[in-house]
């Protein structure tokens, strides 16, 4: 058939073409639906089944923790600082805790490192991490009442790091009943020697911002805890821990504790990321001629370089692809 027949006999049969047209229409719709259905299913697929991959994961883990473990020795190797890191789950809720990949990455603990954390050094104002546990247990226990002057007292001893109130608490109670407390805990004890400075561990700081975390030991006061956590994120001195963790994510949140005395600089906190992702970090300083917050800055270096490391996309982005 000649190109000018073929051009008649589609000109006589409109209706015929346009049957034509709409059956090719609908085949290329129908056809190129199932591709993206197909496209979509198979990277839908690849990333369910990618992130419960355990072995993976574990491998990934502990790659992790090894280039985490090597900075923190790095960065103790003199022994003037000590330091405790302990992710904690993603924050019930959150968008982190929402993701498979997340959930099973950073679950708790699995990402825990510290380095010179069980050596003794001097607390500084950080016991009174350990103060405000003796005191909610005498609250909880009928032993301490509340008034508008140890309620202040409370307050000023965690946003203001003031001594009045934890020195009246340790007069009225004697050290040794608030050492064998913080033994009972199972954290670093004895704390207070008389007629030396106050001692404990990164790890014991550690467990005990645990328990306040978790809610468990002498934090299980829902209304007790929330309050101490307040508290914490209002305390004044921010340029360790948490001037680090903004540096590192903007919008990241801290409660925490500071402690400074002599050439001693420590900070322990409680760290929450935008996205819920949640940890412990627990750095602990002395010596190199430091004085007041002379200190500080260091921490927060050490915060940013930790949190980049254990938290940015790269962390999981061999298990994502």
């Amino acid at each position: 058939m000649h190109f000018k027949s073929i051009f008649n006999f589609w000109a006589h049969h409109h209706g015929l073409r346009l049957t034509v047209l709409v059956i090719v229409l609908v085949w290329g719709g129908v056809w190129g639906l199932r591709y993206h259905h197909d496209s979509v299913a198979k990277t839908s697929a690849r990333l369910t089944t990618q992130p419960v991959d355990t072995p993976r994961i574990t491998t990934q883990q502990r790659h992790l923790r090894k280039r985490l473990q090597y900075y923190l020795n790095h960065e103790t190797a003199d022994g003037t600082t000590s330091i405790s890191f302990y992710n904690l789950s993603p924050k019930p809720g959150s968008p982190a805790a929402k993701t498979s990949l997340t959930r099973r990455f950073y679950h708790q603990g699995d990402l825990a490192t510290s380095a010179n954390a069980h050596t003794p050094v001097v607390s500084a104002s950080t016991y009174k991490l350990f103060m405000a546990a003796y005191v909610l247990h005498l609250h909880r226990q009928g032993n301490l009442t509340w008034t508008p002057t140890s309620t202040t007292g409370f307050e000023e001893m965690i946003v203001h790091s003031d001594n009045t109130f934890a020195e009246n608490i340790l007069d009225a109670y004697g050290l040794a009943g608030i050492n064998t407390f913080i033994g009972d805990q199972n954290w670093y004890a004895p704390v207070f020697v008389s007629g030396q400075a106050s001692q404990t561990t990164a790890y014991s700081l550690t467990l005990a911002l645990k328990d306040l975390a978790r809610q468990t030991g002498p934090f299980k006061s829902a209304k007790d805890r929330q309050w101490l956590l307040h508290l914490m994120s209002q305390q004044v001195y921010r340029t360790g821990i948490p001037a680090g963790a903004a540096a590192a994510k903007q919008g990241t949140t801290v409660a925490d504790k500071v402690g400074w005395y002599a050439d001693t600089n420590n900070d322990a906190g409680l760290v929450t990321l935008p996205n819920g992702q949640r940890y412990i970090l627990v750095i602990m300083t002395h010596g190199h001629m430091q004085s007041g917050f002379s200190g500080f800055p260091r921490i927060a270096k050490i915060t940013t370089h930790i949190q980049k490391m254990v938290y940015n996309k790269s962390a999981t982005a061999k298990l994502a692809s």
